[in-house]
């Protein structure tokens, strides 16, 4: 019996000092007992799945827009460092599709749609220095698209019209039915992107967090911002830093989110032959002559005198033979070569829509639809304002609207909107018209011929 209690009791020792040397190993471990920040997402009254199906229709304007690099060995790459690092996110649950797209564009920039749908420059790539600090940008992306940023800004702006369901009954019920009919209208998601400066902080945070959970240096998301800031310290700041606004803390609050980590993780990664091999292939890509219209940049060619015809649905109309079509589901938009700005605004030409409504029956059927739609075109472009009230007009010998706004111009500036709307069996077609202020004079020659050409069918 003796022998058995000391050999119990030497077992148990042996456990004991097992168990104390796992528990220390924990304590020791970096970053596992350390206080990361908790992130609470910010209020927002549409669904995750209304975040993918706007997304989605975004994403898909513009694919058509955007000069994309077509490169597959670039996209896949894209893709299987994007999901490395969305396999860290708190998504809590929601299944989100992850589509990676390289634009052939040189400006810097990178941006995320609600639901999952990424776009990263030429640009940014040549920029970052390792595969860390490429690794940043797009955590920090991804962070906006799992804290919901999007879709919650989309949200303040709607609750600020009114009540969540004022226009469901003219644009079709659900409160995520106007994002999805008029998102892209004036710019592909340009409210959808419009960030506030505590959506910058978390993003950093929670991208901070994404590069440490995956094994990179968590110090390149501050590093990225301050090469850039460097290279373009008297100059015009590239198109990231201008969409992507310091909350005026940002180095201090990464450094500090790291320590609350435990620092930078033991053999954390920076680079890998992967990156400098796809770095490679992009720097060898043939540039796009003619980039899309940002600030700054030259204006398109002047509109052709040569017009050529379109058949729509709902419609017949001619336009200037040098314009191109981007096609979408209700609408299509015709521009210049360098119409369209780096996130598929339009600066320059025409966006025709037809817009499902419920008519009342009223003599102001046309004016009440015609209001609904302003206002929904207001809450994705907060700059958008009446700038003459509505005037009565005949279109193709029907009872139109002729409505004129302004707006802050992709380019630059201020632009003009002429918007002319009519009532049709099909719906409410509208066509908007815009161009800079400068060139709303020359435009708007244009933008008459175009409408007198206006055939409606029935």
């Amino acid at each position: 019996m003796g022998v058995w209690l000391q050999q119990g009791k030497s077992r148990w020792r042996t456990r004991l000092r097992g168990l104390l040397a796992a528990v220390l190993a924990l304590a020791c471990a970096p970053g596992l007992w350390a206080q990361r920040s908790k992130l609470k997402p910010p209020w927002n009254m549409y669904s995750p799945n209304t975040d993918v199906q706007v997304g989605k229709q975004n994403a898909q304007v513009l694919e058509k827009r955007l000069p994309l690099c077509n490169d597959p060995k670039v996209d896949a790459y894209l893709t299987k460092l994007g999901l490395k690092l969305a396999s860290k996110l708190p998504t809590r649950g929601v299944q989100y599709p992850w589509e990676f797209h390289c634009v052939n564009s040189k400006e810097v920039n990178a941006f995320a749609l609600p639901g999952g749908y990424v776009f990263v420059n030429r640009g940014t790539i040549e920029a970052a220095d390792n595969e860390g600090q490429l690794a940043a940008v797009m955590a920090h992306e991804l962070s906006h698209v799992a804290l919901r940023h999007g879709t919650a800004q989309a949200s303040k702006a709607q609750l600020m019209q009114g009540a969540a369901g004022i226009f469901g009954g003219i644009f079709g019920g659900s409160t995520g039915g106007a994002l999805l009919t008029q998102g892209v209208a004036l710019g592909a998601g340009s409210l959808l992107l419009r960030y506030s400066r505590s959506d910058e902080t978390q993003a950093d945070v929670l991208g901070t967090q994404v590069l440490y959970d995956t094994g990179y240096d968590p110090r390149a998301m501050t590093q990225f911002f301050e090469k850039l800031e460097a290279e373009t310290k008297g100059k015009n700041p590239p198109q990231f830093l201008s969409d992507h606004p310091n909350p005026g803390n940002r180095i201090e609050r990464v450094n500090e989110e790291i320590d609350k980590l435990g620092g930078v993780p033991p053999n954390a990664k920076r680079d890998s032959p992967e990156f400098e091999a796809i770095k490679r292939e992009v720097m060898s890509l043939p540039v796009v002559k003619t980039p899309p219209a940002s600030a700054g940049s030259a204006p398109p060619a002047p509109p052709s005198g040569n017009f050529v015809d379109y058949q729509g649905a709902a419609y017949a109309l001619k336009v200037p033979e040098n314009w191109k079509k981007y096609e979408d589901k209700e609408s299509v938009a015709f521009a210049p070569e360098g119409g369209i700005s780096q996130k598929g605004g339009l600066a320059y030409g025409m966006i025709v829509s037809v817009n499902q409504v419920q008519v009342d029956g009223s003599e102001r059927a046309l004016e009440n639809a015609t209001q609904a739609l302003i206002q929904e075109l207001a809450k994705a472009n907060p700059g958008l304002k009446v700038t003459r009230e509505p005037t009565r007009v005949q279109l193709n010998g029907q009872a139109g609207l002729s409505t004129y706004l302004s707006n802050d111009s992709p380019v630059g500036g201020e632009e003009i909107d002429w918007l002319v709307t009519v009532l049709q069996p099909q719906g409410l077609v509208s066509f908007l018209c815009v161009a800079p202020k400068a060139a709303s004079q020359e435009y708007e020659k244009t933008f008459t011929a175009i409408l007198e050409s206006v055939r409606l069918k029935k």
